[in-house]
């Protein structure tokens, strides 16, 4: 619901309307509003992000990730045309003398060109819009790039983009314009999600045939959201079909198989999507008599149903459960996932008011432990919340709309709990005190049309955030600046009791000025406050990280970042290129004293260390929308440092996740109609770490040490990497439903063996010597094949 100049794309044509706001609108009392809903004919399911533009006028919106649209209009007579890319336009002669809804159905064409949406509903959103430092991944092409071992993955296809980079194979998450794991908020139709991994990072939490697209903000992040300091993944999963009879679709895999099913449980008002995958390595382990009684997969399941009660009202009930098992026999056991679920009712007050009230659950845990013998004992811990919001949004005028909410979380942590299985465990029951904090929210933003060429986006965000006593005891930690700190002060607050609250005013601001119909200049500014924290000394997050919220002794984390635009199209929005350049302030950012205990550890918050961040880049991005061959370059030149009293002497030091070079080519080549083949090529700086610079020998035993307060002092070796892959359609019979496809792949074609992490160790030809060893996850070409259908 974006007032905006509009153009649409569709089957390689381009049509054009006239420059925007050109015409001088009447008085509020000779205008209407008109609103409604745009829907795939055959589906059911919203069209997100179409045009609804009347083109004598210059007028348009864009529908919402519900498909609705607000458009202001003078009263009297005017044709609307309603236009988005793969579906026919329309065109609606409307007589206009009062507020008034239309609901359009689109039918989607039956030739398309090739295309890559990486960016935006239109192809010209990039140049028009008004936000910048966002990507948009449609599944469509997501499902065409290479797939490690089969599997088509979400998070992976992320890390192709600008300002995005991961510290290995093997690595948990992701990296944002110098930002930890931790510093991305993840929802998934708004639940939060805490560990977005299987298989330890192999594998995405999202099964991608649950997905609809996805969307990265790293900057300009609206005032909607907050809680995060560093990007926004907004993932929404597929509606579902309302209009038409059942569709199942699903894939085979050398790993893992997944399975979808959607349906229409009331034609036009109510269906049903199912969608499941699991791996299954514990199948084989069956198969070797030595192994017959070890387990190692992971499953995740998807459930969402949407129900309309009226043309104003409609109700989205979503559930999820992702989950990763590795039992050895009785000796070992562990487990980890995500459950959650969300309820969300829109309702339409009027044409020009449109609100939605959501209720979240979401929990993360991991448990392990020996499940027999005398060392039997059992270590559990989790994370879970419970929000409610309320969104509105109000057309004040054709250059207004404003936004508005508030919002309430609660959050209970269980850092660690320790308890023995039988009377023989040598174990006894160990338990770090729970925690519990409340986070409350509101803010309001307006999108303004300031004259045809500049629109601005502002708006402000105020964020509490209250640390509660649970009825155990809470201290405060003092001791020398660099060094393991001492409990002290100890008292125990009420259960519930507020033992400090803290408060951040963040606002935000974004602005679009349109040089010509091809390019345009943006800028954006954003504050963001982060109150819950990942706890790991590590260089990549693993499953058994702490999460932790801010305390009377742990600050929140704040930041500031600008960011600067140059968007460009070319040959009819055939080609798109941008250069952003950032900058990025972070206050309390948190580290750890040299040996710091994370696990287990009563006084944690006795090994925490304090200070800044920074981050600053250049991103290039090139992308050809059009023909055969499709695809991107995207390069970014950035750094991210630290500077933390008791680290490296107070100096400023490079960041863990820190990569001076990245650059990514992603390419897809239709070759007929059955057949496409894609690659993709990634270059990377290696990730800052810390070598030992000094070594001590203890009864002939050499010890490598690292002496001073030294940290990231070294750089394991560039990482590089070329994947490979075709799709190859089976032919169709017509008729007949069926349809079918294989996927083949070969990652890490030229059998590069990246350093996932670099350790050290005695000589065993020579004690006397001292070699570093690279470990590396994947040292060889690794090929697939899976086999994809529907019908």
């Amino acid at each position: 619901m974006k007032p905006s100049i509009h153009w649409g794309l569709t089957a390689g044509l381009l049509l054009t309307a006239a420059p925007s706001w050109s015409q001088t609108l009447p008085e509020a009392s000779q205008r209407a509003t008109l609103s409604g809903y745009l829907r795939d004919g055959a589906t059911g399911e919203a069209l997100v992000g179409a045009s609804v533009f009347v083109k004598a006028l210059g007028l348009g919106t864009n529908t919402d990730e519900n498909g609705y649209y607000q458009l202001q209009l003078p009263k009297g007579t005017h044709t609307i045309t309603y236009l988005i890319i793969g579906y026919e336009p329309q065109e609606v002669k409307i007589n206009l003398g009062a507020d008034a809804t239309r609901s359009v159905k689109l039918s989607a064409t039956r030739v398309q060109t090739q295309e890559v949406v990486v960016q935006g509903q239109r192809a010209e959103d990039n140049v028009r819009k008004p936000e910048m430092s966002v990507n948009k991944l449609d599944m469509k092409t997501v499902k065409l790039m290479p797939a490690l071992l089969g599997e088509v993955d979400v998070v992976r296809s992320i890390q192709l983009l600008p300002g995005v980079t991961t510290v290995g194979e093997g690595a948990s998450g992701f990296n944002v314009r110098g930002g930890g794991v931790d510093q991305n908020l993840i929802l998934m139709d708004e639940m939060p999600v805490y560990n977005v991994s299987h298989l330890f990072g192999l594998f995405s939490a999202f099964n991608p045939d649950a997905v609809q697209d996805m969307k990265l903000y790293k900057g300009g992040i609206p005032a909607q959201y907050g809680g995060r300091l560093s990007s926004l993944l907004d993932v929404r999963l597929r509606d579902g079909h309302t209009a038409e009879r059942a569709s199942v679709n699903g894939g085979i895999g050398l790993i893992s198989s997944r399975l979808a099913v959607e349906a229409p449980l009331i034609k036009d008002r109510t269906s049903v999507v199912l969608a499941g995958r699991r791996s299954y390595g514990d199948l084989f382990l069956k198969l070797v008599p030595d192994q017959k009684d070890n387990q190692a997969y992971f499953y995740d399941l998807s459930v969402k149903v949407n129900h309309k009660f009226s043309s104003r009202d409609q109700l989205q009930l979503t559930g999820y459960r992702g989950r990763d098992v590795f039992n050895f026999s009785n000796v070992f056991k562990n487990n980890w996932g995500n459950t959650g679920g969300t309820a969300r009712w829109t309702h339409q007050f009027s044409p020009r008011l449109f609100g939605n009230f959501t209720g979240v659950a979401a929990q993360y845990d991991y448990a392990l432990g020996v499940p027999n013998g005398t060392q039997a004992f059992e270590w559990t811990s989790s994370v879970r919340n419970y929000t409610g919001k309320a969104d509105l949004n109000f057309q004040l005028n054709a250059n207004n709309t404003i936004s508005g909410g508030v919002s309430g979380t609660r959050y209970r942590f269980n850092p660690a709990t320790v308890k023995p299985l039988s009377a023989e465990s040598i174990f006894v029951e160990l338990k770090v005190d729970d925690q519990q904090a409340g986070e409350y929210a509101a803010y309001i933003d307006n999108e303004q049309t300031l004259s045809p060429r500049l629109q601005v986006q502002y708006g402000l965000r105020l964020s509490v955030f209250d640390f509660l006593g649970t009825g155990k005891t809470i201290y405060d930690y003092q001791g020398e600046t660099g060094q393991r700190k001492d409990p002290l002060n100890p008292r125990t607050p009420k259960d519930g009791e507020v033992v400090k609250r803290y408060a951040n005013l963040e606002p935000r601001a974004s602005m679009r000025f349109t040089l010509d119909e091809n390019s345009s200049l943006k800028a954006s500014y954003n504050r963001t406050a982060q109150y819950i924290h990942l706890i790991s000394n590590t260089t990549a997050a693993s499953p058994l990280d702490v999460w932790s919220p801010s305390t009377n002794n742990i600050r929140p984390e704040r930041a500031d970042q600008v960011a600067l635009g140059y968007f460009r199209n070319f040959l009819d929005n055939g080609y798109e290129a941008s250069v952003e350049v950032f900058g990025k302030t972070m206050d309390n950012q948190i580290d750890y004293v040299n040996g710091a205990n994370t696990l287990l550890n009563k006084n944690l918050e006795g090994e925490l260390l304090y200070g800044q961040g920074r981050a600053y880049g250049a991103e290039f991005f090139v992308k050809k929308n059009q023909g055969p061959l499709t695809g991107w370059v995207s390069y970014t030149l950035s750094r991210s440092e630290r500077q933390i009293d008791g680290i490296n002497r107070g100096e400023w030091y490079a960041n863990k996740y820190d990569k001076t070079h990245n650059l990514s080519v992603v390419s897809m080549y239709q070759v007929g109609k059955r057949l496409t083949v894609s690659g993709n090529f990634s270059y990377s700086t290696g990730v800052a770490t810390t070598f030992p610079n000094a070594r001590f020998s203890y009864e002939g035993l050499v010890v490598p040490v690292v002496s001073g307060d030294a940290r990231n002092n070294y750089r394991v070796p560039a990482y590089h990497r070329l994947d490979l892959g075709a799709t190859l359609k089976n032919r169709t019979v017509e008729g007949r439903r069926w349809q079918s496809e294989w996927v083949f792949s070969v990652y890490n074609v030229y059998s590069r063996r990246n350093a996932y992490g670099i350790y050290f160790r005695q000589n065993e030809d020579d004690p006397r010597k001292t070699e570093a060893v690279r470990l590396s996850v994947f040292g060889s070409m690794l090929p697939s094949v899976s086999y994809n259908f529907n019908f």
